[in-house]
């Protein structure tokens, strides 16, 4: 059944284009600067890596602390909006400043405020869905952010690759270029949020309380006692702990294991340009499969291929290799995002959807944590960069697991 977009529907869609612009870049441009910077002052590759995938890790952690309780504060009437915009501010200014920092200590230190705050307005973002769409719509809207999120964030990632291949030829430096870059990004995503910003009310919310954190933390503390009762819930937020956390490992992780690897820096970005070309179209496929095919035995299929990707890291040691990877992790990105948050919408309390995607959120947009830190740990343990990245394929079995364990409980 074909509907049109309502005019709330494409800002909250539009928010999805302009915060993927960030994504993009931690993925691709942002990476290859560190590793500039962190090879100018003698960093090996090995620490390179390993620094990086720590510094993702903190951002997580963070986020993980935070999250929850300020995804609970979010629900009481005005709040949301609000704590959406500071996240907004802190994260697109992070993103600036990282742009004029010549010292890769300090890179990473800022990376890890901008990165935190990028992933708690995802929080507030998300739940924004029951406000901004009806019950019927929530499942299209979603998928139509994710796949107008991967094509649209290209924009301004296509102008930085310019600025930052092409930079002599400009006639600016390397860090000029950088600067203008992520400051483009930056503009990018702000300039998305605003048509949202003006136009979203928070209808779906709790009266104002005098002590909105000890109230939201008393709340927070009630799902988490009811998780115990609930198995199914409980045994699939472990599983999409496990698994979404190596899917965003592996996005968050890409460039910078290529570029340590020694491949071609401008192969690698196109090639991930690639998925994020990919990945829109198979978003809305998956999307339409779910009408036809159970959505948990699209999710096996899913959690299977990044299984068989992980180890398929093992062997990468080639560019046309990096190609293949990417256009896989493009056809099954969006699918297990946007098949997941379906799955658990089918299974909550749907008058409490709020507080539980509050807790969904911390496992899905603040991932990239043991997986990240499960990369790092191997690569100076072994030595072996690729060793590190095949470990993440521990993350897809337990995960997949736990998800088995989910389906026998329905």
């Amino acid at each position: 059944m074909k509907w049109k977009t309502t005019s709330l529907e494409k800002k909250w869609i539009f928010y999805d284009v302009g915060n993927s612009a960030f994504t993009l870049l931690v993925s691709t441009i942002m990476p290859i600067y560190f590793n500039y910077l962190a090879s100018s002052a003698n960093v090996s590759e090995v620490d390179y890596l390993a620094f990086w995938g720590y510094a993702t890790s903190a951002a997580t952690i963070i986020t993980a602390i935070l999250g929850p309780v300020l995804g609970t504060v979010s629900d009481f009437r005005g709040w949301k909006k609000r704590l959406f915009l500071f996240s907004l501010l802190v994260g697109a200014c992070g993103c600036v400043v990282l742009g004029f920092l010549s010292s890769w200590i300090w890179f990473l230190l800022i990376f890890v405020l901008a990165k935190a705050a990028y992933s708690l307005s995802l929080i507030f973002y998300d739940s924004m869905l029951t406000d901004v769409t009806t019950e019927e719509r929530m499942d299209e809207v979603s998928s139509r952010g994710y796949a107008w999120g991967y094509i649209g964030s290209c924009i301004p990632f296509l102008i930085s690759l310019a600025l930052v291949l092409f930079y002599e030829t400009l006639g600016i430096t390397m860090n000029m270029a950088m600067s203008i870059a992520f400051l483009l990004i930056a503009v990018w995503w702000v300039c998305f949020a605003v048509p949202l910003l003006r136009s979203y009310k928070q209808l779906h919310c709790i009266e104002n309380h005098d002590h909105a954190v000890s109230s939201g933390l008393r709340r927070l503390g009630h799902v988490f006692g009811e998780l115990k009762k609930n198995k199914k819930i409980l045994f699939f937020l472990i599983a999409f702990f496990f698994y979404i956390d190596g899917v965003y490992t592996i996005i968050d992780m890409a460039t910078a294991y290529g570029t340590a690897l020694g491949l071609d820096t401008t192969g690698l970005l196109l090639a991930l340009l690639v998925t994020q070309i990919v990945a829109f179209p198979a978003a809305l496929i998956f999307g339409r499969l779910s009408g036809k095919y159970k959505n948990a035995s699209l999710i096996k299929i899913c959690i299977a291929a990044y299984f068989l990707i992980a180890l398929y890291g093992i062997t990468l040691k080639e560019q046309y290799q990096f190609w293949i990877l990417a256009v896989c992790v493009g056809i099954f990105q969006g699918a297990i995002q946007s098949l997941s948050r379906s799955y658990f919408a089918r299974i909550i309390p749907a008058e409490r959807s709020g507080e539980y995607f509050g807790i969904y959120d911390i496992c899905g947009k603040g991932a990239s944590f043991l997986g990240t830190t499960l990369v790092s740990a191997m690569s100076q343990l072994t030595g072996n960069m690729n060793l590190g990245v095949g470990s993440l394929a521990v993350m897809f079995l337990i995960g997949f697991f736990f998800f088995l364990r989910t389906e026998k409980l329905s």
